[in-house]
């Protein structure tokens, strides 16, 4: 089967983020379908930025629209995504003649490329499958403080509106955002759920070592007996670090240790109040290489997540970096308010309320004090939890029947 997926912000391996394109678009690959991704050669979310217009990556067919740089939420990420919509629109009948494809994927953050994507499905005979990673314009609104009335979230409305509409299939990564897709339009039996995953066998198979500077870092906490809880992820405002802050003051007397790593806005003013607290049980580091990941975890005591309170998580949530913390099997403190719990499901770890100082202190030391067989036994009860529900192996396998099937 030919299947094209459309996706602004995909990234791999080689690249970095959004790797969901990659993973299941691999999966198809490796059992014989024909796969191409359509992105933007300039994404935000990439470590690296692609330098030619097309490449194979492990069997996925890259076609990288030149789009322009840009930097923050500003102009100049408008004329980005304007820049491949437009492209997407002009080039359809050319795509559809190229690729033939006999799905389609509209898979962007936003919802715009679904106009682009109903023009090529249609063109090729093709199945159109609108896949939603946020609510747009509900988050932007929500979690950004847009206007309704904003040209730009109004359109991307109307779009929302037209992927339910015309759409074969809506799959979610939102578990819980059925009633409100529905309430825009969507047909109950166009839904189906497939949440973010993991490469179970590529996360087995790594074996990068860490670099000098994180190696003697956590060495020199081990030989301080330090019980060491660990971010790794962007430091932003989305992500409520401030709360890490407020609880290394509380238990600046006890001998543990927050390990902050990663890089983003926040990070420098979040050294800045350590600096002004004078506390030395705050550690930051840069990010690491995604192939690190695993054994950067595996030196840690417990590992920690964390959201700002805002209602648009009453949809729900799949964060790739809970995926990886459960693959980790270490105990998880977990920072979010939002309608469905993994971490709870899984008995893997602690739900907190977010943003509460005094919640992860406690936390974190209630999880100190348990044996270390108790804490490894919940380290298991995740990874077993995501290797049962969150397989791209698997994951691959329920998109491609529902799509087939629509």
């Amino acid at each position: 089967m030919r299947i094209l997926i459309i996706n602004h912000y995909a990234g791999s391996p080689i690249y970095g983020m959004e790797f969901r394109p990659f993973y299941i678009g691999r999966e198809w690959a490796k059992n014989g379908h024909q796969v191409t991704v359509v992105a933007a050669s300039f994404s935000h979310l990439r470590s690296t930025q692609p330098a030619v217009s097309r490449e194979c990556i492990d069997s996925v067919e890259y076609v990288w629209m030149r789009t322009p740089r840009y930097e923050g939420n500003g102009l100049g990420r408008v004329i980005n995504i304007t820049s491949f919509v437009v492209q997407l629109l002009c080039r359809s009948l050319r795509i559809a003649q190229r690729y033939r494809p006999q799905i389609v994927v509209a898979s962007s953050t936003y919802p715009l490329d679904v106009f682009p994507a109903f023009c090529i499905a249609r063109l090729s005979n093709a199945k159109l499958i609108f896949e939603v990673h946020d609510l747009w314009p509900l988050t932007p609104i929500e979690l950004g403080g847009m206007s309704s009335k904003h040209p730009f979230v109004m359109l991307t409305q109307v779009a929302e509106d037209f992927g339910y509409r015309m759409a074969d299939r809506v799959v979610s990564i939102l578990p819980c955002a059925g009633a409100y897709m529905r309430s825009r339009g969507l047909c109950e039996h166009k839904l189906v759920h497939v949440p973010n995953g993991i490469d179970v066998a590529e996360w087995d198979s790594v074996d990068e070592p860490l670099g000098d500077l994180h190696s003697t870092v956590l060495e020199r906490l081990r030989n301080e007996n330090r019980f060491v809880v660990a971010y790794v992820g962007a430091h932003g405002l989305a992500n409520a670090l401030e709360s890490v802050v407020g609880a290394a003051a509380l238990l600046h007397k006890d001998p543990i240790a927050f390990l902050l790593v990663g890089k983003g806005p926040e990070k420098q003013k979040l050294q800045s109040a350590c600096a002004e607290r004078k506390l030395s049980n705050v550690v930051f580091l840069p990010p690491v290489p995604k192939g690190v990941i695993p054994t950067l975890l595996a030196r840690v005591d417990v590992l920690f997540i964390s959201l700002r309170r805002s209602p648009i998580f009453r949809f729900g949530i799949s964060p790739n970096k809970l995926m990886d913390y459960m693959m980790a099997g270490k105990p998880i403190i977990q920072a979010i308010e939002a309608r469905n719990d993994m971490v709870a499901d899984s008995q893997c770890g602690l739900t907190i309320p977010p943003e509460d100082t005094h919640a992860l202190a406690a936390a974190t030391r209630h999880l100190m004090s348990l044996p270390e067989a108790e804490r490894s036994a919940m380290g298991d009860r995740g990874r077993q939890y995501v290797i049962t529900h969150h397989d791209y192996r698997i994951l691959a396998q329920q998109f491609l029947a529902a799509a087939c099937t629509c």
